[in-house]
């Protein structure tokens, strides 16, 4: 495995939230430090899994791999090339570390029990694109390496499943290294962010899935770089 170094157990208390029933017990947790952290250097990408197996592990690294080339290139249908999906299939060759995080919200729709995060070396993954004929043409990739911090509100959020839904896509979001809420009232909280690209970038691609939608104006009286609201 050369450099490939695993967290190969989960412990008791990472991803565990308790999510209370009343509003000012929810309001408590939502302030307290988020669950994850930021990302170490180098190219971060999530898979869904349900058991920590050498087979499942194998065939979650190649999603994750597919995940950080579709956020490099901008381009989910260069996957379809022979050439790429072969280096994919390689995954385990770029992978620095890895590690195992519960899902909040398993079994809730057919939700995974957990999610593998895999951190890739940048350099060889950059080599990789290039050797393809992706790196060079592809300033996409530059933007997503210049990290940015942002604050936004995310309305809509009723109930603690509403929480766990919202911490549970920035933690699989490819853009986000950390998220840190810091107030709540009303449906919503306050979320400063730690992304991995610019806000633009981090909205056009929540706009493209149906987890957050991108509101027009803030709904709250605090200063926000950007207002989200969850899709019921």
């Amino acid at each position: 495995m050369g450099r490939l170094a695993g967290i190969a157990e989960v412990t008791d208390d990472e991803m565990r939230f308790q999510f209370p029933l009343c509003v000012c017990a929810l309001v408590l947790a939502l302030l307290a430090p988020a669950a994850w952290a930021a990302a170490p250097t180098g190219y971060m990408g999530t898979a869904p899994v349900n058991s920590q197996s050498d087979d499942e592990r194998a065939e979650a690294l190649k999603t994750a791999l597919a995940n950080v080339v579709v956020a490099q290139t901008g381009d989910s249908g260069v996957l379809a090339r022979p050439d790429v999906a072969k280096a994919v299939a390689q995954a385990e060759r770029y992978v620095l570390q890895y590690q195992y995080r519960r899902n909040p919200v398993a079994g809730d729709a057919g939700e995974a029990k957990m999610t593998l995060v895999a951190q890739f070396d940048s350099a060889a993954v950059d080599r990789m694109l290039q050797r393809l004929g992706l790196g060079s043409a592809d300033s996409k990739a530059a933007v997503s390496e210049t990290p940015s911090e942002a604050t936004v509100w995310i309305g809509g959020i009723r109930n603690a499943e509403d929480y766990a839904r919202v911490i549970g896509y920035l933690g699989k979001n490819n853009f986000v290294r950390g998220a840190q809420p810091m107030q709540a009232h009303g449906d919503g909280i306050l979320v400063k962010l730690s992304l991995a690209t610019d806000l633009a970038r981090f909205l056009d691609a929540v706009g493209m899935e149906r987890t957050l939608t991108v509101a027009s104006a803030p709904t709250s009286g605090d200063k926000v770089d950007a207002t989200l609201s969850l899709v019921p």
